[in-house]
């Protein structure tokens, strides 16, 4: 399974508030990439490439129908798993999921973190690839 990794950029937007997490809030989206992320030099969606919106992938992402939750002391971001079909000749190779949020203006498209399947897919003509949350995305703690 793919492990979270997020931007540095994201803690720094994060605490002077980027971000609205909560669900009536900002629309968080993931995308497909299979350009390698800097944790350290990618800040907004422009500076990570995206694949070519065909066959079944969307230009831009999905909306991952986001949530944003209290308990105690520690923060729980959640989203609705993201599954992409493919059709006709397929699409990708992808190897990268990235997280960003489609709402900010300033930055535009602020990143938030991604996750590295850690090699390329190429999903044909009727598979699917899936995004898989589990219970959460991430804690703040």
């Amino acid at each position: 399974m793919a492990s979270y990794n997020k931007f540095n950029q994201f803690v720094e937007d994060l605490g002077v508030g980027v971000h609205q997490l909560h669900a009536a809030g900002h629309t968080l989206k993931v995308y497909a990439s299979n350009t390698a992320p800097s944790a350290t030099a990618d800040e907004v969606k422009v500076d990570l490439a995206e694949i070519t919106a065909e066959n079944g992938y969307p230009a831009g992402g999905t909306d991952i129908a986001n949530d944003y939750s209290q308990t105690a002391g520690t923060a729980t971001l959640t989203g609705t798993d993201v599954v992409w079909t493919a059709s006709g000749a397929g699409f990708g190779g992808l190897r990268y999921i990235v997280l960003y949020n489609d709402t900010t203006v300033a930055p535009t498209d602020a990143l938030i973190g991604w996750w590295d399947y850690g090699s390329t897919v190429t999903p044909a003509a009727s598979e699917t690839f899936t995004t898989d949350f589990g219970a959460s995305i991430f804690t703040l703690v």
